[in-house]
């Protein structure tokens, strides 16, 4: 019986997420397994996704619907609701199911990454789906952070704020970008840090992975710092919402 997976987003022909799960039903001999990319005009064309896609069973959510696809699920997974964001969804019996794997993947990947011997906070630069779930895997390793956004709100600085005050970035060791900014096809974005303030002890995350060295990871790297891109992220995310839509 045929089996279609997904992912749904505004912009999705960047995504890797298509040649990893056809290389991976491949692999596994599952020949009426398909993986398709649907970009979506706005979170309310999901409907029509839904109702006219057959065999469909599971979809990956990304920016910028991660928050907003939740109004359209019959039940979300208790962590994901936590967080506030869905990155995958479960289909079955015409019922739909979210969860929240970006967190568990980030928390995996940057556990092993970080030394363990030294102390961090943090500084998370945007606010949306990806950013919550970084929030809450900080939370359990026990990191403090600031999280920067355009706006200005409570608990949130921008980003004029932090190159006005050079001691946010001296005192915030590990630097997270959760914003789409610096993404294929965009590649000459990058969010609004001075990269003066940023030094060889830094660690900069961008959760982006294609390209695999954003202009972010670039200017961070060409100031010494030790940078990591989305990719492995993105696969252990992956394997998870494998995971979920077998179980």
């Amino acid at each position: 019986m045929e089996k279609v997976f997904g992912l749904i987003g505004a912009t999705v022909s960047h995504s890797f997420s298509k040649s990893y799960f056809d290389e991976k039903f491949f692999r596994e001999g599952l020949r009426d397994y398909h993986y398709e990319l649907f970009p979506l005009e706005n979170i309310n064309a999901l409907e029509a996704l839904l109702k006219d896609t057959r065999g469909l069973t599971g979809l990956n959510v990304t920016i910028p619907y991660k928050e907003q696809v939740m109004k359209f699920l019959d039940e979300v997974d208790g962590f994901a609701k936590q967080i506030g964001a869905v990155n995958v969804i479960k289909i079955q019996d015409g019922k739909l199911k979210g969860f929240n794997t970006d967190s568990d993947a980030f928390f995996e990947t940057i556990e092993k990454w970080l030394p363990a011997d030294k102390q961090f906070k943090a500084v998370i630069l945007g606010t949306g789906g990806s950013s919550k779930a970084v929030q809450e895997a900080l939370k359990k390793l026990k990191i403090a952070f600031q999280v920067v956004s355009r706006e200005p709100r409570k608990g949130v600085i921008t980003y004029e704020d932090l190159q006005k005050d050079p001691s946010i970035l001296h005192d915030s060791k590990l630097l997270i970008n959760t914003t789409p900014l610096g993404m294929s096809p965009k590649t000459e974005a990058v969010p609004g840090v001075d990269f003066e303030q940023i030094g060889a002890d830094h660690y900069v995350y961008d959760l982006i992975y294609n390209p695999a060295r954003t202009l972010f990871l670039q200017k961070a790297e060409m100031r010494g710092a030790t940078i990591k891109n989305g990719l492995e992220m993105l696969h252990v995310q992956a394997e998870k919402s494998w995971t979920i839509w077998n179980n």
